[in-house]
């Protein structure tokens, strides 16, 4: 495992991003500057990874679902990048052994609760819902879990999006930490603040930055 490669690629894709976007970052203070952490972050999108490798001052090993591995050049990069995946459709010890590995050298992990792209009602910070377990690796590791809210990181898949005008808006923020508790057994009362925490934040986040969620459930229509 090395950083030199997640490095040189933050370096390169860093100024596409910069010269195209003109995001919104808050609350990085409380990523703890060593030691170990997860970073819980919402996900509507590929593009989610990159934003989050460009943002974070620490290295961020991801946890990606398996099937993006399967693909020839996107696994190789995720691989290179320190990334590892996860297999949803069965329980995966062997990925639980490689997080809390991870987590014990004092490194952050990202991590997708939802379990893939939500779109819409699906979100969870539009009522949708999480996959249990970053609770009981969390008190398993003694880590933290960092909230994290991704918000239109989607505008990405736009072509328009890339020009360098400076127009792209999305943003990011984080939250402060929460704490494993050794009486929750199950990790249901974490998971439990988890979710509270990432609609809390979802919406002070469209408050403070007048964005819009472009992810947002679609209005019903009225049928006469």
């Amino acid at each position: 495992m090395s950083d030199a490669f997640y490095t040189f690629v933050k370096g390169i894709g860093t100024p596409a991003f910069w010269v195209s976007s003109r995001p919104i970052v808050t609350g990085l203070q409380h990523i703890p500057p060593s030691g170990p952490c997860i970073i819980a972050a919402t996900h509507q999108s590929p593009y989610d990874v990159p934003l989050l490798i460009r943002h974070s001052p620490r290295h961020l090993d991801f946890v990606s679902i398996v099937e993006v591995f399967r693909q020839p050049l996107v696994g190789w990069l995720y691989h290179n990048l320190n990334a590892f995946p996860l297999d949803r459709a069965k329980a995966d010890p062997a990925t639980v052994r490689v997080v809390l590995d991870r987590l014990r050298q004092g490194r952050v992990i990202a991590m997708f609760p939802e379990g893939g792209f939500r779109h819409g009602a699906r979100s969870v910070v539009h009522g949708g819902s999480i996959r249990p377990g970053i609770a009981r690796i969390a008190a398993l590791a003694r880590a933290p879990i960092v909230p994290c809210v991704v918000l239109n990181s989607l505008l990405y898949a736009r072509f328009q999006s890339w020009l360098p005008l400076r127009q792209t808006r999305y943003a990011l923020a984080f939250s402060a930490p929460i704490l494993p508790e050794a009486a929750d057994t199950t990790g249901e009362r974490v998971e439990a603040r988890l979710v509270s925490e990432l609609r809390a934040l979802h919406a002070r986040l469209l408050a403070q930055s007048g964005l819009t969620d472009l992810n947002a459930p679609s209005e019903p229509r009225n049928e006469a």
